[in-house]
């Protein structure tokens, strides 16, 4: 507010350069409605309102605006004065400009050295325009002259008055541009209109706020209205000198502490104390108690002793003491002593996951050696398997059982090689690599610590952090990783490292060659729901805040919650699904509802909606030329209906339903193999000349490769040819060759409980698939038959009836 009292070169448009009161105050009087011209030429300003009794200068710029003020300059000196409602318009007209305006006196007219002209226009009386008569050569209307109502003289409008003085006094002591001489203006104005009117042409308010000040008739409502906007800007000017004598005042502390400081350093030197010969002093202490190697002893040694003779104010000294204390904090020789009781991991292994047996297995073994022989070197395992099947939480389990502190590190879109090896500590801000820190951190040698995400890192210009984790999984060169930081070996051998990933195919062959892999399978819709029974439910009830009797859900309900609503590997999207249930019967419970204690499939319906997924069915077909294969995914197993059929051709065979190059492969095999045992099977060979053969997988949005459908498309072809149909409820799967071999396939697991779910009650696959049958749980497939194979002519044998 008030910043326009400071006069300022103006633009070359209509401008205001700042409001002065009128010097003939006497004769200001808004109640009297004036006699002066009915018709005037009309000026329109572009970023402020004129009010009566305000005197300000203008510099003309248009054209049109030049010849209104010489016209009126030249007669009677009136002109009436408008706002623009948008600064944009050039050309104002009717609509451009707002109804009530100010009729002013022309004081003066001056011609500028530049050329343009400055006006120098006195606001008179309030008016409306009624019409314009002419909009060339410049604008001219029709005005009626506006009175304002007589204030009342009670003790309200005194107050009200009296307020709004000592504000705008506040705002301009609180302003540091504003002169203090506006202080004594405000004093001298002693007419509450007018007074009124200056405050409002000073505000830093928009025009549209001005002109509705302008617009008002009731001198109360008036009043009150800029008593409201000169609070906003008081309160505003306030905050502002709050924050900014908090900032002086953080600066002088800042200041004060630094020269009492060295006021302090002064008094300790002249009395013969030296606070840094404390510090050090202190670290030497420490070290006397430190179990550490000799060649890290003596590197404390030389540094304590190269601390000594530099000067504390420079900045070696600070690297120096980070330096040393990061060798006093990191745990040599301290380690955690380990659980040797076997039967107590094996329970908490157990009560933390279930299945995973080849991991479980494999810590069991390294325990058990470790017992026999009191020491060894620990394994480097890397858990290989789809998103959510536990590899994360695995290592934190595993450190429970053994005893262990627990480390994680994500190694995700890492790609500087310093994140592995440390900086040197020549650098400003050097530390040592992130596995020095997590070390140091938890301080014990022989963490369990979790590489995750290892197939996920980077390279790029900085280093290539996985060929920098070649030293740390090494068991043969661990013993000695070099830090950069701390310029000496550290031994991590006693570190059991377990790294996780989704993917074999991005890390590199040397780092794979370090590491012990143990394959991961997903999880099948009974384990699952072992899992959701002893782990997930508990989780979720506690997390939302029930308790054992608030809910009960059926095994029935948790397979139709697995199976329709949910399709992966893990069980995170069980677990947001249970989660969803949870919350579903908290808020009954919260709000006193009744509802059902144990939890059905309808009721699992009526919580979830309607299916997300539904679970591939067998269905028996009553024509030939369709088998039943099986296929693996990224979320578990499926099976793969394959459907063929014939129609009078060339002997054309086509392929359909987003069919990958291996898998089409596998259907040019079968139908040479066809074709060449034609004879064996019965079919007339005539008909590979005289019929084409189209190939069709259904879900043909869905991607489709690899081997593994070789017998199936064998089985249709066969089938679609002889006009026999393919056995029912007998899935397929298994490579094949020219030469008439079936050849094992990966996902066995996968693939057979599919099949299950799908209701399958029989199996064809090579018979060197039958060792990954039988690590499946028996109960999970006691009632399907596995008929294992050798050669094509056997699957046909027995599929086609």
């Amino acid at each position: 507010m008030f910043d326009d009292l400071h006069f300022q070169l103006a633009s070359e448009e209509e401008v205001d350069m700042g409001p002065i009161f009128s010097i003939n105050e006497e004769d200001f009087d808004e109640s009297q409605v004036s006699d002066g011209p009915q018709v005037v030429p009309i000026l329109a300003l572009k970023n402020t309102v004129l009010f009566p009794g305000i005197v300000i200068p203008i510099t003309v710029g248009r054209d049109r605006s030049l010849k209104a003020i010489q016209r009126a300059y030249e007669g009677n000196k009136m002109i009436g004065v408008l706002a623009q409602r948008e600064i944009e318009t050039e050309y104002p007209g009717p609509g451009d400009i707002f109804e009530i305006g100010t009729v002013a006196r022309i004081l003066k007219l001056l011609k500028m050295p530049d050329g343009s002209s400055t006006a120098i226009i006195q606001g008179r009386n309030r008016f409306r325009l009624e019409q314009l008569t002419q909009e060339e050569p410049y604008l001219e209307g029709r005005i009626t002259y506006q009175s304002m109502a007589a204030a009342p003289e009670d003790m309200e409008q005194k107050a009200l008055i009296s307020t709004i003085r000592d504000k705008a006094t506040r705002i301009i002591e609180l302003s540091p541009n504003i002169p203090n001489e506006a202080v004594m203006m405000l004093k001298n104005i002693k007419k509450e209109a007018y007074l009124i009117n200056f405050i409002a042409s000073n505000l830093s308010a928009g025009v549209p706020v001005k002109q509705e000040i302008l617009k008002e008739n009731n001198p109360v409502a008036k009043a009150s209205n800029v008593l409201q906007y000169i609070d906003k800007e008081l309160q505003l000017l306030e905050l502002k000198n709050q924050i900014e004598n908090k900032v002086r005042s953080d600066i002088e502390k800042q200041q004060r502490d630094y020269f009492l400081n060295q006021q302090l350093k002064t008094i300790q030197q002249e009395l013969g104390q030296n606070p840094n010969e404390e510090d050090i002093k202190k670290l030497i202490e420490r070290s006397k108690d430190k179990d550490w190697p000799e060649y890290a002893a003596k590197a404390f040694d030389q540094n304590i002793e190269k601390l000594k003779r530099i000067n504390p104010q420079i900045a070696e000294y600070s690297i120096t003491m980070n330096y040393l204390e990061v060798l006093l904090d990191l745990p040599w020789n301290e380690k955690s002593d380990d659980a040797i009781d076997l039967k107590y991991v094996q329970k908490v292994l157990d009560e933390d996951h279930f299945g995973l047996e080849k991991v479980k297995e494999r810590i069991m073994e390294h325990l058990a050696v470790l017992k026999l022989k009191g020491d060894m070197k620990s394994p480097i395992l890397c858990l290989v398997g789809p998103p959510g099947v536990g590899k994360t939480s695995l290592g934190k389990s595993i450190a429970r059982a053994l005893n262990r502190e627990y480390v994680r590190m994500s190694l995700g879109g890492m790609h500087d090689e310093s994140e592995i090896r440390g900086h040197r500590k020549t650098y400003i801000g050097a530390m040592p690599g992130r596995i020095v820190q997590s070390i140091k951190k938890v301080g014990k040698s022989n963490p369990v610590f979790m590489l995750d995400e290892i197939d996920k890192m980077g390279r790029d210009f900085r280093g290539d952090p996985a060929s920098a984790l070649l030293e740390v999984l090494d068991p043969e060169q661990n013993t000695t990783f070099y830090d950069n930081y701390l310029e000496m070996e550290y031994d991590l051998s006693n570190i059991l490292f377990i790294a996780t990933s989704n993917s074999l195919q991005t890390i590199q062959k040397p780092l794979l060659d370090r590491m012990e892999i143990i394959q991961i399978s997903g999880y099948s819709t009974e384990e699952k729901i072992e899992i959701a029974k002893r782990h997930l439910i508990k989780k979720q009830r506690e997390a939302h805040g029930l308790k054992g009797k608030n809910i009960r859900i059926t095994k029935p309900a948790i397979a139709h919650l697995i199976e329709n609503y949910t399709r992966e590997s893990g069980v995170r999207n069980l677990d947001r699904a249970l989660a969803k249930v949870m919350r579903k019967v908290a808020k009954n419970v919260a709000l006193g509802i009744d509802y059902k204690k144990t939890l059905v499939i309808d009721d699992i319906k009526e919580f979830m909606g309607p299916s997300i997924h539904t679970p591939d069915l067998y269905d028996e077909s009553s024509v030939p030329g369709v088998a039943i294969g099986l296929a693996w995914t990224s979320t578990g197993g499926d099976i793969l209906f394959i459907e063929s059929s014939l129609s009078k051709g060339k002997g054309k065979i086509t392929l359909t339903g987003n069919l990958g190059d291996v898998m089409k492969e596998s259907a040019t095999t079968a139908m040479s193999f066809v074709k060449a045992h034609s004879e064996e099977l019965g079919i007339n060979h005539t008909m590979f000349e005289e019929y084409d053969v189209h190939i069709h997988v259904p879900e043909g949005a869905i991607p489709k490769d690899g081997p593994s459908a070789g017998i199936t498309m064998l089985s249709t072809l066969a089938s679609v040819y002889t006009g026999k149909k393919v056995k029912p409820f007998t899935a397929l799967t298994g490579e094949i060759t020219l030469r008439g071999k079936v050849l094992p396939v990966g996902g066995i697991k996968e693939k057979v409980l599919a099949a299950r779910r799908a209701g399958i009650k029989e199996v064809i696959l090579c018979e060197e698939n039958r060792k990954h049958v039988a690590e499946i749980n028996p109960d999970y497939i006691k009632d399907m038959d596995f008929i294992y194979v050798q050669k094509m002519g056997d699957v046909l044998d027995f599929v086609l009836t």
